[in-house]
């Protein structure tokens, strides 16, 4: 089966879509954490490439520093690419900007997902997208052991107070509202707890390939 046929098998249909923040500056790391190489790909390209065989067919990207760089450097042409000049007032202003450009024809739920989670797997995004889909619940997290990861799920009702939030609050105080309200689904992924944020974890990560 090649890639097509593969993704043509695992795709459905469904009205949640995605955001990668791929907009900081990656100072810890030193270099573009978007266009670190995993598995022979780039770690944007790995997420991408994760969603769309989980069948998520619109897909934002959000870049900030070194955005022209990153665009001439990986195939974007199958996404959607806004660039978010306010990137300095930190993360949640990049995933307003993302939210923005879902604001014509919002989707039922968006993955929320970070650059330096590259080595999610397709099937987590399917599971969550799933466990969506049948709970209705507002808020879909993994966990692997009890220990809660990447990417996160949330639902349309909570797009307005993301909206809201100034730029020194972060996404997941809104998410904490929702703790009552959030699925948490058990996957057997180590991906959704790998960071790279740093040299050394970018070691550990290709070391263990």
């Amino acid at each position: 089966m090649n890639a097509d046929q593969e993704f043509a098998a695992t795709s459905f249909t469904t009205n949640v879509a995605a955001v990668i923040l791929a907009a900081g500056e990656s100072s810890r790391m030193g270099a573009d954490k978007a266009l670190l190489v995993y598995r022979g790909k780039t770690f944007l390209e790995n997420i991408i490439g994760a969603l769309r065989h989980a069948g998520v067919r619109r897909v934002i990207v959000v870049l900030g520093h070194n955005s022209d760089l990153i665009q001439q450097s990986v195939d974007l042409s199958e996404v959607e690419v806004v660039v978010n000049h306010d990137y300095r007032r930190g993360q949640t202003s990049s995933l307003q900007a993302g939210l923005r450009m879902l604001a014509a024809s919002e989707p039922d739920g968006i993955v929320l997902c970070l650059a330096d989670h590259p080595a999610i797997s397709s099937d987590t995004m399917r599971n969550l997208i799933q466990h969506f889909m049948s709970t209705g619940k507002p808020v879909i997290v993994p966990q692997m052991r009890g220990k809660h990861g990447h990417p996160v799920l949330v639902g349309r009702e909570v797009f307005s107070q993301i909206a809201a939030l100034g730029p020194d609050q972060g996404a997941d105080t809104v998410v904490h509202k929702y703790r009552n309200r959030t699925e948490f689904v058990e996957v057997a992924d180590p991906g959704i707890l790998i960071d790279v944020d740093e040299p050394e974890s970018y070691l550990h990560l290709t070391a263990q390939r």
